[in-house]
């Protein structure tokens, strides 16, 4: 459904100066998440997220993936470790870099982890920001083109090895000899890119499930509208519905009555309204909490407050039109 955005000025909040543009809401179903600290002296911290998360009520807990980082635990090891202590809530790899981790045995990975917490994966992978630290672990040093073409040939190859039967790839970027993918999950799992650039974005467009976007101080909600286009006109040329892609909002900020902080700062009404605007105009479809300070009382009140009060008023918005 088409519509008109004008957004209030405010710098602390990083929201766009009057300015009109035409965006889309998608319809998809409103999910919403915790983005997990992967350090290790912070574990028994998020052991406590974990399950306060997965008890309040929400969808998504996401790991990123930095394994250069000496202080990170693996994001894989981490999520298997979690997944044994909480129930029904799903994890995303946010996101998982594709230039360290092999797309057949990242395929392979997911997929067995699929099956072992019963459908409990979202598989969120990106081409790799950071050169230097990958090919410091071993990894390629790619860029540009490079890594554009090497993620959308990373793409296919797991979405085939994740449906199982036969991989098999020659190409510049890849030499899969051929094998036998599996196990299947019982879920199928989706495949979400994170992506910036214009290239990278064209690339979610053709051949991902869904757009993980960048922290909202990196890709300003103002900057939205242009991103989702290239990824719609990227759908539409390569014969996709765009409305099939979920669209991923990484949300850093401050719940409560702040003057300063980064990203979006204010009460539970500043992010009730915000995050339902960016939900029916800007066409996000989940969101995922990137607490400041204090993550647990945070996430409590995101959880109990902010959640419910956003999927009322994207189901009455939506039921107007």
């Amino acid at each position: 459904m088409k519509t008109t955005w004008t957004c209030r000025s405010s710098k602390e909040n990083h929201e766009t100066p009057q300015k009109a543009v035409i965006v889309t809401d998608y319809g998809h179903p409103m999910s919403f998440g915790l983005s997990l600290d992967p350090d290790a002296d912070r574990l028994p911290q998020t052991r406590q997220l974990a399950r306060a998360a997965a008890d309040g009520g929400l969808d998504i807990l996401a790991v990123q993936d930095h394994a250069y980082q000496p202080g990170h635990l693996d994001a894989w090891t981490l999520i298997t470790h979690l997944a044994t202590q909480t129930g029904r809530i799903s994890f995303l790899t946010d996101v998982a870099d594709l230039q360290l981790r092999p797309p057949a045995m990242l395929a392979n990975a997911a997929a067995s982890l699929g099956v072992l917490a019963e459908g409990r994966i979202i598989l969120g992978v990106g081409g790799g920001a950071f050169a230097d630290a990958i090919a410091g672990m071993g990894g390629g040093r790619r860029t540009g083109r490079e890594m554009v073409a090497y993620t959308e040939q990373a793409l296919h190859i797991m979405r085939a090895a994740l449906t199982g039967g036969a991989v098999r790839l020659h190409s510049d970027q890849h030499a899969i000899e051929g094998y036998t993918a599996g196990p299947v999950p019982a879920s199928p799992i989706p495949l979400w890119l994170g992506s910036q650039g214009p290239r990278m974005l064209a690339v979610t467009g053709r051949s991902s499930d869904g757009w993980i976007s960048p922290l909202n101080i990196y890709v300003p909600p103002d900057e939205v509208p242009a991103k989702q286009k290239i990824i719609d006109d990227a759908a539409r040329s390569a014969g996709r519905d765009p409305a099939a892609i979920r669209r991923i909002y990484n949300v850093i900020g401050v719940i409560g009555d702040v003057r300063r902080g980064r990203g979006l700062v204010g009460d539970v009404r500043l992010w009730t309204e915000t995050l339902t605007v960016w939900a029916t105009e800007l066409g996000f479809d989940t969101f995922i909490f990137w607490p400041m300070t204090a993550p647990l009382s945070q996430l409590a009140v995101f959880a109990a407050e902010v959640v419910p009060a956003v999927r009322e008023q994207v189901g009455q918005i939506r039921g107007r039109r």
